[in-house]
């Protein structure tokens, strides 16, 4: 293979050698429950769907870990707060996911854990640390003992001094840059049975010991946002290399969405969801966007963005189903050479969309001139490679997200833009009758009008 990644740990890109000949491994981290998901969770999802199928495309076998953190602060708090029991909650949320997920094309993991699936698993790591001096049990509580394990740090390049675990202090720790592996139990909380107590896991124990279990001491590539190098990536590295695993061989990590520049979350109030922005665009329009911007790169949201996204989509969809419907068919051809170096440098996204947008030209060239055949072979590569993106027109997948249904969108978002900014100035001036009036003729119409920071924001209703 001549594929090379950029890798966290050792800050370079390197050449990527799987561990065994033929076969790839890889973990992502994936949701934690706790509510709907927003298109900034999802990126991960994208991006590394692509590293996927671009390994199965060079020959490799590849497993393919994706767990869901079922078990959390925040998701038995949202669940407390909605007076209801956090199974449904979790249940309710993971499903949401995965729904997500499928509409954008993401492929279904070899295996998708959850971590209230493996107590058992982790309760073997942390007896296999506290056996080697790497961990110890207060009150109820296992901590990790930071300062036993000399090379913590060295994933995200932090140093000890300035090393905070972001956690409320522990009963019993010894240092407070110790983090939490198993939390005692508290009243009205799940618990499981442990040697130490009953409780339930901590965050960063969950992943090490999914990850060992499914993928074996050592495995190929760990995937994740870039705002899980520290503590969660250094935390589970340092659990599994200390308890004697070798833990992952190459580190990746996709950059945030942004909006303003600030990492989009629930806390900032930026969100926006995958239910609603796919009230404006198809799904594999929103799978363009998110993936069009190389995976380390911040991706800055805005409706222009995503519009133009959904534009240059729809061209390169234009251009196959043109030449089908005059060929009767479009067989799947081969990637170029200029491709495939796109992706071996580092999934370098960009200039393969860039190659894909050259080859369409050239067919449209080739359509206009009657050269059917130059067509057919042309359409033939820009499935191939909008294949390996998860985004060939012609997949299965996307039948049925007709390009009249895109249009209608588009046309429809012309038409409320006009009224909203009617309202605006009516708002402005005071004018409160014509305002009422733009709110309720569109809420007759099923369209859901929400006041941000941001300005106003339209969705249709469910249902609509």
């Amino acid at each position: 293979m001549t594929l090379r990644l950029f890798d966290t740990e050792t800050r370079a890109v390197r050449d990527f050698v799987p561990l065994v000949p033929g076969h790839a491994s890889v973990y992502l981290c994936g949701a934690t429950v706790q509510g709907e998901p927003h298109i900034g969770h999802v990126r991960s999802g994208v991006a590394f769907d692509v590293l996927r199928r671009w390994l199965s495309a060079q020959g490799l076998d590849v497993a393919f870990v994706r767990n869901v953190t079922d078990i959390d602060d925040k998701i038995l708090r949202k669940a407390a707060e909605a007076g209801r029991p956090w199974w449904e909650w979790k249940s309710t949320y993971e499903r949401a996911f995965n729904r997500a997920y499928d509409a954008l094309g993401v492929l279904p993991p070899s295996v998708e854990p959850r971590a209230t699936g493996h107590i058992t698993q982790m309760i073997e790591l942390m007896q296999r640390l506290i056996d080697a001096g790497h961990a110890y049990a207060a009150d109820g509580n296992v901590y990790f003992d930071v300062l036993s394990y000399a090379q913590y740090g060295a994933l995200s390049g932090h140093k000890l001094d300035d090393v905070h675990q972001g956690e409320t202090a522990g009963l019993g720790k010894r240092d407070p840059r110790d983090f939490t592996m198993w939390k005692a139990e508290k009243p009205g909380e799940p618990a499981w049975p442990t040697p130490w107590g009953r409780g339930r896991p901590g965050w960063h124990l969950e992943c090490s010991a999914m990850a060992g279990y499914y993928l074996g001491e050592s495995f190929d590539i760990h995937c994740g946002g870039m705002d899980l190098v520290f503590p969660h990536h250094e935390n589970e590295v340092a659990q599994a290399k200390a308890a004697g695993d070798g833990f992952a061989r190459y580190w990746l990590h996709n950059g945030w969405v942004t909006m303003g520049g600030e990492k989009m979350s629930k806390s900032l109030g930026n969100v926006l969801s995958i239910p609603n922005v796919l009230t404006h665009v198809r799904p594999q329009e929103l799978r363009y966007y998110l993936g069009s911007a190389h995976y380390r790169s911040m991706l800055e949201y805005s409706d222009a963005a995503l519009q133009e996204a959904a534009a240059a989509y729809r061209g390169l969809e234009s251009f196959v189903l043109k030449t089908r419907d005059r060929a009767g068919d479009v067989p799947i051809g081969t990637w170029t050479e200029a491709f495939a170096a796109a992706l071996d440098d580092d999934l370098g996204v960009p200039k393969a969309l860039a190659e894909i947008h050259g080859r369409r030209s050239d067919g449209n060239k080739a359509l206009d001139a009657g050269d059917l055949d130059t067509a057919v072979h042309i359409a033939g590569q820009v499935r191939a490679m909008l294949g390996i993106l998860g985004l060939d027109p012609l997949d299965p997948h996307w039948q049925g997200q007709s390009r009249d249904e895109s249009s209608a969108l588009a046309a429809l978002d012309v038409l409320v833009a006009a009224e909203l900014e009617r309202r605006q100035v009516a708002r402005a001036e005071k004018n409160w009758a014509v305002a009422d009036e733009v709110r309720d003729r569109m809420a007759k119409a099923g369209i859901e009008v929400t006041d941000t920071p941001n300005g106003p924001e339209w969705s249709l209703k469910a249902g609509q």
